[in-house]
């Protein structure tokens, strides 16, 4: 049974097709050959007849590793000779030790990313989020020796539609099925809801794992094409791993977030004092309507977190989502669940007016960097600034205290600039398996990254800080575009 798709526009941006689009194309795949059939959903359907699909083989197969000189070795590791590649249906068939293992070598414990755990990742699963009913079918990828032990994992997810990314692919599906072809199902290889950027094929740190990772990128790659579907997308990759999948053959696409970054500040104030004299001014003020409207700011962690908080930022929460997106990712059970299994890594700020919790702010603590990620309050109640403080001003005063260096205020925003969050770029991968459409992308997103590096740089020359600050600002953004 498919779902039935609204008449949409084709996206002006797109540019024009070949006539030969959503003819079948011929496509050859060097390597080891991957036997998968179409994969079995509840999909959007195209306006073409499609064979009856069915279900997947979960083998992806066997790969050869090639010989190493004996200095590439270390005395106590064992180099397989053959590697296997299969599926999982679930991120609940791999030990959280083994996912976590691969998921910390990947990072280094100087770059530890709290949403590449066995226990996010897991939550998001058992709470019913991250689920085939939602459009996210869980197709996580793992590698292992021959003595079955995990060398590597990717999270991984077959999407029935575009929700819940913060990449941006809309227009692509409304030009694919007006053009009579059928864009989703799609792989997406991701964090669901988290734009947040980190590593996305984790690999043990063995003498063998650049291998390692060209063999999973292979079997991505032939997993999307025997499944018959439209594209595979790994959005949010580190910039390392970005500019690895352009050699294999994905299209490259930017996007831009706003960071704070610590200059070794003691506290606050000493903060401040880098700031504008008119932008200081504005900070000091906003934070003052705090105190004047008998509010108190509280930032817990692990035990501190109680099941009342949770189920109290669960309706916060509910009432963002109602304002903004009308639809929430995020059930209840997910947040008391994700609360137990990241103890300590979790930071939730809460503003309580007397005995009564008005607002709050989860943020999760990673290796070097504290990642905001939602807020919510009352409804029916507005408390001005009190936005500005939960989710900005508290998690840098959290970042001074721990002593680390970033605070990731999630997706979108140009009122974080004037509150110390700089712009700085994201990236993203594809990989189209219609070569026309292919195309037509790649002209698009030249385009697109030409106007994201302008807005970036254009962004960074008006910022908040003093000159010689703002001239250290504009040299790190400028480092980091491509």
């Amino acid at each position: 049974m498919a779902v039935a798709v609204s008449y949409c526009k084709t996206s002006p941006f797109l540019g024009q097709f070949p006539s030969n689009f959503g003819k079948a194309q011929c496509r050859h795949i060097t390597g080891t050959s991957v036997q998968v059939p179409r994969i079995s959903a509840l999909f959007w359907g195209s306006r073409k007849s499609v064979a009856p699909p069915q279900e997947v083989d979960f083998s992806l197969g066997d790969f050869t590793l090639t010989g190493s000189t004996p200095e590439d070795i270390s005395a106590n590791e064992v180099k397989p000779k053959r590697i296997s590649v299969s599926v999982v249906s679930s991120i609940l068939e791999v030990s959280p030790n083994d996912w976590d293992a691969c998921a910390l070598d990947a990072t280094g414990p100087e770059k530890y990313n709290p949403f590449l755990t066995h226990g996010f990742l897991s939550s998001l699963e058992e709470s019913n989020c991250a689920v085939k009913e939602t459009g996210w079918m869980p197709r996580h990828m793992i590698v292992k020796d021959e003595c079955d032990n995990i060398l590597g994992v990717v999270p991984l997810y077959l999407k029935s539609h575009s929700y819940g990314e913060f990449v941006f692919d809309h227009s692509w599906a409304d030009a694919y099925y007006n053009f009579g072809a059928r864009y989703y199902p799609k792989l997406q290889c991701c964090v669901p809801f988290t734009p947040v950027t980190g590593p996305r094929i984790l690999i043990r740190n063995t003498s063998f794992k650049d291998q390692v990772f060209d063999v999973l990128v292979s079997a991505l790659k032939e997993l999307a094409a025997k499944s018959q579907l439209s594209s595979l997308h790994i959005t949010f990759p580190s910039e390392k791993e970005w500019q690895k999948l352009k050699e294999g053959g994905f299209l490259q696409r930017i996007g831009m977030q706003y960071h704070w970054k610590n200059r070794n500040y003691k506290n606050f104030d000493e903060f401040l004092m880098d700031m504008k004299q008119s932008k200081r001014k504005n900070i000091r003020q906003e934070r003052k309507k705090i105190s004047v409207q008998n509010l108190t700011m509280k930032r817990l962690r692990g035990y501190e977190i109680k099941a009342r908080h949770w189920d109290s930022f669960y309706n916060f929460y509910r009432n963002t989502t109602d304002n903004k997106w009308g639809t929430p990712y995020l059930t209840r059970e997910f947040f008391h669940n994700m609360g137990s299994k990241m103890g300590d890594q979790v930071l939730l700020v809460v503003a309580e007016e007397g005995e009564e919790f008005v607002a709050g702010a989860l943020n999760l603590i990673g290796g070097d960097t504290l990642f905001g990620r939602l807020w919510g309050c009352q409804p029916r109640v507005y408390y001005p600034s009190l936005h500005f403080e939960a989710c900005y001003y508290q998690a840098i005063e959290a970042a001074i205290e721990l002593n680390l260096s970033t605070v990731e205020a999630g997706a979108q925003g140009e009122h974080k600039i004037q509150r110390g969050y700089m712009p700085v770029t994201t990236y993203s991968c594809h990989y189209l398996i219609n070569t026309s459409f292919r195309k037509a992308i790649e002209d698009f997103l030249v385009r697109e990254s030409t106007q994201v590096r302008l807005v970036t740089k254009l962004l960074h020359e008006s910022g908040p800080f003093k000159e010689g600050n703002q001239l250290a600002e504009i040299s790190n953004a400028s480092s980091g575009l491509v």
